[in-house]
């Protein structure tokens, strides 16, 4: 079962190389931090502010690009796996014959890929990963909370 998130909080800052954007629950309280690089935050941050327009197509741009091209579309993203303190994500497309492709990406540059849309596309967590990035449950009881 996947959580439905959206994007809470964008921290960038310019004396490390690790940023952080943050995923809240959307019908919840839990939300988690996630480490990504500089100019991915920039993107996502870009991306976020509605008056953007960059000069030419970004990498996100160019995913969605081939995505249409191929006849398929992007219908969400999801949070899958975390590993030895490693997220994972996957963009879920649909075919023009209604099938479903998964495809692994970073998660960073799948939440670039979901705000590249207006409105952006919905963002799911796995459970499992949720409520090991959270120390939580859905019912909302507190685990151990990861050590990282």
């Amino acid at each position: 079962m996947s959580v439905e998130m959206q994007l809470a909080r964008i921290i960038i800052s310019e004396l490390t190389d690790n940023q952080v954007i943050y995923l809240k629950e959307v019908d919840g309280e839990r939300q988690f931090p996630i480490m990504i690089g500089i100019f991915e935050a920039t993107n996502i941050q870009r991306r976020v502010k509605q008056d953007y327009v960059p000069p030419r197509p970004l990498t996100h741009d160019l995913i969605v690009s081939v995505a249409e091209s191929l006849d398929a579309v992007i219908e969400s993203i999801v949070i899958s796996d975390l590993s030895e303190h490693t997220y994972f994500a996957q963009l879920n497309l649909r075919t023009s014959t209604g099938d479903i492709i998964e495809v692994d990406a970073r998660p960073s540059d799948a939440i670039a890929v979901a705000v590249t849309y207006d409105p952006p596309l919905p963002i799911y967590v796995a459970e499992e990963v949720l409520a090991s990035a959270t120390g939580t449950t859905a019912e909302g009881d507190v685990d151990e909370p990861p050590e990282f």
